[in-house]
């Protein structure tokens, strides 16, 4: 995602750098009084943090200055949250899809256990000392990201709704993943609908309603502005999850840093998919959907059933169905003008990203 709807001063994302430079060095600081390897998982961690985006602090920055907020400090931190927050999900979301690299480079699973294996462990016993990291790492991170809420420096209402916008995100976020396992299953059919409210839960609610609906909170704005907000966060988010399930399988690898197999491997249960499986010549692909195995050529295979069906289409007119009514409802809403160009901007952002 470029950096077009983000904020275009440096100062705010300077100081939310540092600053989460600052909380994960002292947590890596503390971990040097346990033995080794528990230093070494916090040293993960803050590679981990180093780089990307950071679509979730920097819009959550944006928002808040857009809306008049003048706490820096509390935003930081509430910047920083966001990003532990997103962390932690990231660190569980591999586990669960039994991931041992992310972005191209090994995760917290795959370099544990190939370090476990250099030094002479099984496969499987390796596997388990990366898994257990793993989950212990996105536990800490997550504990972390709500203790760095919990510690705001605010009138006391409004760290009580921070929290409870952390609350409802963290319960939603995981019925959105616990759902998305469930249809990869595949146990019984799915309707759109089922992908698109899945969707909803595991990526619109944590990625862009609670950094937006944070932001409004800790800026003091109305319940009704609040609410159109959130609104809007949550549409921007089921678009920006529909083009990424689409760069999942039609984008350029070197551009997305992620395989076009990957979801196919993990018989990731899309939108895309979802509409494939009405065409007839699904049915002579089905068995290659869901297989770790699966070659390039039956790749492939997959993605031309899935295109010929028109299912691409199909999403893409839904993704653009989306973009319309975001614009109307940011058009309806009550917003600060920068505000509105931001969101404006965001929204062509996510339908047109390329990565």
């Amino acid at each position: 995602m470029s950096d077009a709807a983000l904020p275009r001063t440096g100062t705010s994302t300077d100081a939310f750098e540092t600053r989460l430079g600052e909380v994960l060095t002292r947590m890596r600081e503390r971990a040097y009084a346990f033995p080794a390897p528990y230093s070494q998982l916090w040293e993960t961690v803050e590679r981990m943090a180093t780089g990307g985006k950071k679509i979730r602090p920097r819009l959550l920055l944006g928002a808040y200055e857009a809306l008049g907020g003048m706490d820096e400090r509390s935003a930081i931190d509430a910047a920083c949250a966001m990003e532990l927050l997103h962390l932690a999900l990231v660190i569980h979301d591999d586990v669960i899809d039994k991931d041992v690299t992310r972005r191209g480079e090994m995760n917290i699973t795959g370099s544990f256990a190939s370090e476990a294996m250099v030094r002479g462990a099984g496969r499987s016993e390796a596997t388990a000392w990366g898994e257990a990291s793993s989950l212990l790492a996105g536990d800490l991170v997550l504990t972390l990201s709500h203790s760095l809420l919990a510690r705001l420096e605010v009138p006391e209402d409004r760290r009580q709704a921070v929290l409870d916008v952390f609350d409802d995100t963290v319960f939603e976020s995981a019925a959105g993943e616990h759902h998305d396992v469930w249809l990869s299953m595949r146990l019984e059919q799915s309707s759109p609908e089922d992908v698109l409210a899945m969707v909803d839960q595991k990526t619109a609610a944590y990625s862009f309603r609670a950094p937006l609906v944070t932001a409004a909170v800790l800026a003091g704005a109305t319940t009704a502005l609040i609410t159109e907000l959130e609104s809007i966060a949550r549409q921007i988010g089921v678009v920006y999850q529909l083009r990424d399930d689409v760069l999942g399988l039609f984008g350029d690898e070197h551009q997305t840093g992620k395989s076009t197999l990957s979801d196919l491997r993990e018989g990731k249960e899309t939108l895309l998919v979802t509409y494939a499986r009405s065409d007839v010549a699904w049915t002579g692909v089905e068995h290659l959907f869901g297989d770790p195995s699966l070659t390039a050529a039956d790749g492939a295979r997959l993605r031309r059933v899935i295109e010929e069906s028109g299912a691409l289409v199909f999403v893409e007119s839904v993704i653009a169905e989306r973009c319309t009514a975001i614009d109307e409802a940011i058009r309806a809403a009550s917003l600060p003008p920068s505000l509105h160009t931001r969101l404006t901007e965001l929204t062509v952002t996510c339908r047109t990203r390329v990565s």
